[in-house]
């Protein structure tokens, strides 16, 4: 049986083993070209959520303005801008508070899965009996 290849087996051992040598060198040179290009869009996705954030405060503070000169015409503005503040503070602090409670460590207990684990423990120790 005659092959087209005049190489030797050893031969064409060495020259697979060469091109899986390169093939893989080609392929981890592909991911880390794409790991660096994802990782550049992701700088630049939190870029853009950073000034998006800041842009959102800053309407957000001219509406709150805006509601204080719309309740200066029917109090005085001294008074309009406490009230405007003082609501404002306690739905922040309420909000603060409920997120605050949310990670707290006795929240973050997972409780599902402690009573299960201790349900499992009965039920085994009930099947050794």
């Amino acid at each position: 049986m005659e092959s087209g290849d005049p190489r030797s087996l050893p031969e064409l051992i060495s020259a697979l083993t060469g091109d899986l040598a390169t093939l893989v060198r080609k392929e981890s040179e592909l991911i880390r070209a794409e790991v660096s290009e994802k990782l550049t869009q992701s700088v630049q996705a939190g870029r853009q959520l950073g000034i998006g954030a800041a842009l959102l405060l800053g309407a957000f503070l001219v509406l709150l303005q805006a509601l204080v000169l719309a309740l200066s015409k029917v109090v005085d503005p001294l008074w309009a801008s406490l009230i405007v503040a003082a609501v404002v503070g306690c739905v922040g602090f309420a909000l603060v508070r409920s997120a605050a409670n949310k990670v707290s460590p006795a929240e973050l207990m997972p409780d599902r899965s402690a009573r299960q684990l201790r349900q499992d423990a009965q039920l085994v120790k009930d099947q050794v009996k």
